[in-house]
């Protein structure tokens, strides 16, 4: 069994772990509002649009629910089940995503989110498993940018753009990417 993990130098930087072809994606941050707040950012629709960039949100939230998005600059559309729904600790669903040419397997990987009251605060932890590793390195610097957004959009400051952003962290990821 081949397993590999890359961190990237910073504290809100994530990991990827590789492990016999398949990726496991992990940040944390703490973010400084209750858990709450960040829960209603994580699924409202509303709030998706802005830091997410969804053009195309559907929740049917309860476990066993659904999920559906049209979201990313590429416009990517994933759907799943709900697994996990317990708000606002912890929000779990698969994300499929159908083959489509920058994707020509398609995806069908899980997503789980978990908030941690700390004091007035929250910490997050966002872990996206199962993943292409292809995808995975190609997702980690996007992951990381949408998070930076999510701050941003808790904090009431301007979002940062998601193609700069993008572009600046992807070069950092790619240099520490794990060989496996």
């Amino acid at each position: 069994m081949k397993a590999a993990t890359q961190k990237l130098p910073g504290p809100a930087a994530g990991t990827v772990a590789m492990n016999e072809g398949l990726a496991t994606l992990v940040f944390e941050r703490t973010l400084a509002h209750p858990p709450a707040t960040v829960w209603a950012a994580l699924t409202d629709p509303r709030e998706l649009r802005e830091w997410f960039l969804a053009t195309s949100v559907k929740i049917d939230g309860r476990p066993g629910g659904s999920i559906e998005m049209l979201a990313g600059p590429p416009q990517i559309r994933s759907t799943g089940r709900i697994l996990t729904w317990d708000p606002p600790r912890v929000l779990e669903y698969e994300w499929k995503v159908a083959p489509r040419p920058e994707h020509p397997d398609g995806e069908d990987s899980v997503v789980r989110w978990e908030l941690t009251a700390v004091g007035s605060s929250t910490r997050l932890k966002l872990t996206h498993r199962r993943l292409s590793e292809a995808v995975a390195m190609g997702f980690v610097a996007g992951l990381h940018a949408f998070l930076d957004r999510l701050e941003a959009q808790l904090d009431g400051a301007p979002l940062p753009d998601w193609m700069q952003r993008f572009g600046e962290l992807h070069p950092g990821y790619a240099a520490n990417a794990p060989e496996c």
